[in-house]
């Protein structure tokens, strides 16, 4: 399968968090090792809902760049880049925008959701009504046949696989039709119990250290109806114990379950116990961030040399469409 491609990306819009690491870096990790990966930090998609203001933009992208690497991303076994560097995608957005009708376009179920979750923001653009277009762009210039995506993106992925086949029943069959890598997601709700999210303020990122880790579980949100440390609880709707889910082993989960409804423990010792068995887990990635931050010059060199990789097989693509579209 390694020379199967797959292609996924990231907008640098904010520090990621620990929901962007057991719902998609997890799996990028995973495939590097299996596939011909090309991983791109995406900072024109970035521009289609916060392109009133980019004055952090460059340092998303270099945080980015850090939270990927640290996580276990590796520059030798996967192309690291960013979206904007590969001036290929571009002209390849054009060029399939050219055949994309609007309809398919405005049927799309998340750019509706998006207009009505986001009205506040004023996103009724070209640039955001035709991004899936320039999502299909970033799959097709690398001919990537797999996409790891969650279920809420298989709409768009739908749309690619109608424009790739649109393209070759236009012109030639260049390009495969890309399939979804469903991503095998460990949930983590925020730590007010929400969906975990930039904008609810309610995130671990992945850059934080020790005493952040710390500090964030001693504000999570526990079972409403334990008044006293002896009260019975009920795990099953404890934030805390949703995050034993995901980084206890089945051991120490089981006995978690055990105290809280027994009410042997209470909800500040299960929450220092939490705090610390994260730490642990955790420790590596936040230890090689550290370094990482120590290294710009090498981060730079990651995202040059991730640059001249994707950019000889996107010219080569455009190379071939140009010729399919009696452009040359």
């Amino acid at each position: 399968m390694k020379e199967k491609r797959v292609m996924s990306g990231m907008r640098p819009t904010g520090k990621l968090h620990l929901g962007n690491l057991f719902g998609a870096l997890e799996n990028w990790i995973k495939l590097q090792n299996e596939y011909k990966c090309f991983f791109c930090i995406v900072d024109w998609h970035a521009l289609t809902t916060g392109y009133e203001d980019t004055s952090d933009l460059q340092q998303y992208i270099r945080e980015m760049a850090i939270d990927w690497l640290s996580a276990g991303i590796d520059p030798e076994k996967a192309t690291v880049f960013v979206q904007s560097h590969v001036k290929d995608h571009a002209e390849l957005h054009l060029l399939l925008s050219m055949i994309t009708p609007i309809s398919w376009l405005e049927r799309n179920p998340t750019y509706k959701d998006q207009l009505k979750q986001l009205k506040e923001k004023n996103i009724s653009t070209h640039g955001f009504l035709g991004y899936p277009v320039l999502q299909t762009a970033d799959i097709l210039a690398y001919k990537a046949e797999k996409v790891p995506v969650g279920e809420d993106q298989l709409p768009h992925l739908e749309l690619s696989r109608e424009i790739a086949r649109r393209f070759n029943y236009l012109y030639k069959p260049i390009f495969p039709e890309p399939q979804a890598l469903l991503n095998e997601v460990k949930t983590l709700p925020g730590i007010d119990g929400r969906k975990m999210s930039k904008s609810y303020n309610n995130t671990i990122e992945i850059s934080d250290d020790a005493a952040t880790i710390r500090q964030k579980v001693s504000k999570m949100i526990t079972d409403p109806q334990r008044i006293r440390k002896t009260d019975p609880g009920n795990p099953e709707i404890c934030t805390v114990y949703a995050f034993h889910k995901v980084f206890s082993d089945f051991e120490k989960r089981k006995e978690v379950d055990e105290e809280c409804r027994k009410g042997s423990i209470g909800c500040v010792d299960c929450k220092q116990r939490l705090a610390e068995i994260m730490i642990e887990t955790l420790n590596p990635i936040i230890q090689r961030r550290q370094e990482l931050t120590k290294m710009p010059n090498y981060i730079d060199d990651v995202l040059h040399e991730g640059k001249k990789r994707a950019e000889e097989i996107a010219e080569q693509t455009l190379d071939e469409v140009r010729e399919a579209m009696n452009l040359v």
